[in-house]
């Protein structure tokens, strides 16, 4: 049974609860080292692969995560759809920490980070006026409502540098923008998987309000690490609820993202890259 679904655990979610027959691997890419391990295992009756973003132990800050390695071992493993899971901070009143968010739009501010699988001869613009799968987020949404979860079906997610939080300034501004949510992980994510042509879809976990609120001051570590616990057990409900019922067929147009976006002639393109990205290019250049 081929790898059909990936999943990226966050913050508080460093394994899954429920994977049956697990198998850990380890993968090399051209790009480097993933975060870790892959866990390749079964989990309501399919085969799916886990792997913690930030590492066993949380060792790796956002900045630090090698996003290419990673999207790209889901690749050669034959993942056609991502579940990410991430911990966020609200920018809305009505976006209470424990809710879930499945966002449909990303406002980027982070600085100098790779996005793109492309470069050193070869060119390529995929489409991202859609940045995450809309059959994918429709899954997840339902499932999260089936499990009693308060599931908001949009928003707009600012990915930030990081490590540091926001200053009340950023918080204050990203609010006038109409932004709803707050991470620094998922939008470099979306990316590669839209240019691996892999569906991809965030369940954006509320942890607490961002500085912009007039009680952030007051949330405590003990406060954050027990909406940490209690969002992974939440999290894992819905992915395990989400792999059960994911749709045999895909009906988005994720699969062909790379239809009309490659540029370069394929005679000018190096050997070494065509290599490299042959899990990515192979069905249109040989």
């Amino acid at each position: 049974m081929s790898i059909e679904i990936g999943i990226i655990g966050g913050s508080g979610l460093y394994d899954m609860a429920g994977l049956e027959d697990r198998k850990d691997v380890t993968l090399v890419t051209p790009f480097g080292a993933p975060s870790g391990a892959y866990v390749t295992a079964t989990l309501g009756g399919k085969r799916v692969a886990f792997l913690p973003r930030h590492g066993v132990g949380h060792r790796l800050m956002p900045t630090e995560l090698n996003f290419r390695a990673n999207i790209y071992g889901f690749k050669l493993l034959g993942v056609e759809r991502i579940l990410s899971a991430s911990a966020v901070g609200s920018l809305r009143e009505d976006y209470r920490p424990l809710d879930i968010v499945v966002p449909d739009q990303f406002l980027d501010r982070t600085r100098g980070r790779i996005s793109t699988f492309f470069g050193n001869g070869l060119v390529a613009h995929v489409g991202f006026a859609h940045p995450v799968c809309g059959q994918l987020g429709r899954v997840v949404i339902d499932a999260g409502r089936a499990a009693g979860a308060t599931v908001h079906d949009r928003g707009t997610y600012v990915c930030m540098e990081g490590p540091q939080f926001s200053t009340l300034a950023e918080s204050t501004l990203y609010r006038s923008w109409g932004a709803d949510i707050i991470g620094m992980t998922n939008l470099q994510e979306a990316k590669l998987a839209r240019e691996a042509e892999i569906c991809y879809t965030t369940i954006a976990l509320v942890t607490d309000y961002d500085c912009w609120h007039p009680d952030h001051d007051s949330v405590s570590v003990e406060m954050i690490i027990h909406n940490l616990t209690e969002n992974a057990a939440t999290a894992q409900t819905i992915i395990t609820a989400a792999v059960e019922h994911m749709p045999a067929a895909r009906t988005c147009s994720c699969g062909q993202a790379l239809a009309t976006a490659i540029i370069t002639r394929p005679d000018h393109i190096p050997a070494q890259v065509k290599q490299d990205l042959q899990p990515i290019i192979g069905k249109y250049i040989s």
